[in-house]
């Protein structure tokens, strides 16, 4: 595989065959590599053997000998994902996919990230692999935040010092900020905001204060926020707003803070976001 950038010729010469389909949706640039690694990948019906291969307007290229179209505008689209389902198109166990349980009508699209099989809320999705990918670095500086219902004795303090990072079993976290919304008895609900997002972040360094988390919903992925969409639905985010947010081709700019009503959060009480 081949990780080396597009070269100055590549409008002349096309686009290189791991790019195209990333921005045809068919997946992350990354794991379009390991398709043509795979052999998976046709060319006009010949097996495409390096990533640097280019594609020119009108070829044909097939996956799995299904025909890719040609690749489509960048889209992004807000999904709320219930829980219970995995984020990816396929497992090997058996469980129900958020691929499977999307609204008829889409493009073929990736997920931005991913939430785990219990946690729930919004999970941001699009027909651009590049644009997937581009939008997971860390480097871009985008705050996650969620709201967490949990068991245990919240320390207030404990809360507080997450705002310094913490390490986990060996794994470093970056800062957290970490607040308490709500207490009833051995039950509370935490809003958490963090930039880094790594694989089950909240629930390992929750379960390192003592606390067992009941329910995780993400309300927001850098601008883009859950708002009122319903459970199970899905919905594009305006082309305007995607170019304001991402430049001509540019990393994404650190979200501007937005105050706006309040509303009904995903576990009934009226808050605002």
């Amino acid at each position: 595989m081949t990780g080396e950038p597009d070269g100055p010729e590549d409008g002349a010469r096309g686009e290189r065959i791991a790019k195209w389909l990333a921005r045809a949706g068919v997946a992350s640039r990354r794991d379009a590599e390991r398709m043509i690694a795979e052999g998976r990948v046709r060319l006009d019906n010949r097996v495409v053997e390096t990533p640097a291969t280019f594609v020119q307007p009108g070829a044909l290229v097939t996956v799995d000998g299904a025909l890719v179209a040609d690749a489509q505008r960048t889209r992004l689209f807000r999904y709320h994902k219930p829980d219970g389902l995995i984020t990816t198109h396929r497992d090997p166990q058996g469980r129900p996919t958020v691929f499977e349980k999307l609204p008829p009508g889409l493009p073929r699209v990736v997920s931005v990230g991913r939430l785990d099989f219990s946690s729930e809320g919004l999970l941001l999705l699009t027909n651009d692999g590049a644009l997937a990918r581009r939008l997971e670095l860390p480097a871009n500086g985008w705050i996650r935040r969620y709201r967490v219902r949990v068991h245990g004795m919240v320390q207030e303090r404990d809360l507080a010092a997450l705002a310094r990072g913490v390490t986990v079993e060996g794994v470093r976290y970056g800062p957290i900020e970490a607040g308490l919304d709500s207490r009833k008895g051995a039950n509370a609900w935490l809003t958490i905001a963090l930039q880094e997002g790594k694989n089950r972040e909240v629930r390992r360094v929750m379960q390192h204060l003592g606390l067992h988390v009941t329910r995780l919903i993400r309300t927001a992925y850098g601008p883009f926020q859950l708002g009122s969409l319903p459970r199970g639905a899905v919905e594009e985010v305006n082309p305007k707003v995607l170019r304001e947010q991402l430049g001509a081709g540019a990393a994404p700019a650190p979200p501007r803070p937005v105050r706006v009503a309040a509303q009904h959060s995903a576990d009934g009480r009226r808050r605002p976001r």
